[in-house]
């Protein structure tokens, strides 16, 4: 089955450019299109595709915006959000991600890095660029308000291994590599990170490894 994706961006030329990407590719659909916020907010709603793949900028309703209403807090079923722009700035990225969006990329960032960021959101784990990753997370340990909260249940010797490898922001398939064991397996484990951090995502437990000095940016 293909994953359904709604393509939102006010210019016309780079819209065009993410439909023709996605596509080409086998396995994707892209089932609609949008210049701006609240047309993006109306189709996605009405269609509810597997990845919103949205920008950052747009009139109407910025992405932010259109993220946390789709996938923010309290949404029931929220939605696989990607986030793209132009600008790699704190500020955007910080709050794409406390929205609720399970990727962040840059437009220049290639055909290639599109496609897996799509599949990554399908599948439940998140893609940011890499030249932001580290420095991101770190940025919002550094600015985040408040305490971790700590979990009931103490997380395992491999919860702790998955988690860091999650917080670099290595994909399933990566850390089952590395760690030799079954992409199942780590499936298991990142469900059950997510149960004890009450995380909604990848990209929160990410967050919060980075907030309690688990992992470090280098």
């Amino acid at each position: 089955m293909s994953i359904r994706v709604v393509v939102a961006d006010d210019q016309d030329l780079v819209r065009t450019g993410l439909v023709l990407i996605l596509g080409a590719q086998p396995g994707i659909e892209v089932v609609g299109e949008a210049a701006d916020g609240l047309a993006a907010l109306d189709l996605a709603t009405r269609l509810r595709p597997d990845v919103l793949l949205v920008d950052i900028r747009m009139p109407g309703l910025d992405g932010v915006e259109v993220t946390r209403r789709l996938a923010g807090p309290g949404v029931p079923s929220p939605m696989a959000v990607v986030v793209i722009t132009t600008f790699d700035l704190d500020e955007y990225v910080l709050g794409a991600l406390r929205a609720g969006a399970r990727g962040f990329l840059l437009k220049d960032a290639g055909p290639e890095l599109l496609v897996q960021a799509v599949h990554a959101a399908a599948d439940g784990d998140a893609l940011i660029a890499p030249n932001v990753t580290r420095r991101l997370l770190a940025t919002f340990a550094d600015q985040s308000p408040s305490i971790p909260i700590q979990p009931i249940d103490p997380l395992t010797e491999r919860e702790e291994q998955v988690l860091a490898l999650v917080a670099r922001g290595r994909t399933n398939a990566e850390i089952a590599t590395t760690l030799f064991v079954g992409l199942s397996t780590v499936k298991t484990h990142v469900a059950s990170l997510m149960t004890k951090l009450a995380a909604r995502n990848r990209v929160e437990i990410a967050m919060w490894a980075y907030a309690t000095r688990r992992v470090r940016a280098d």
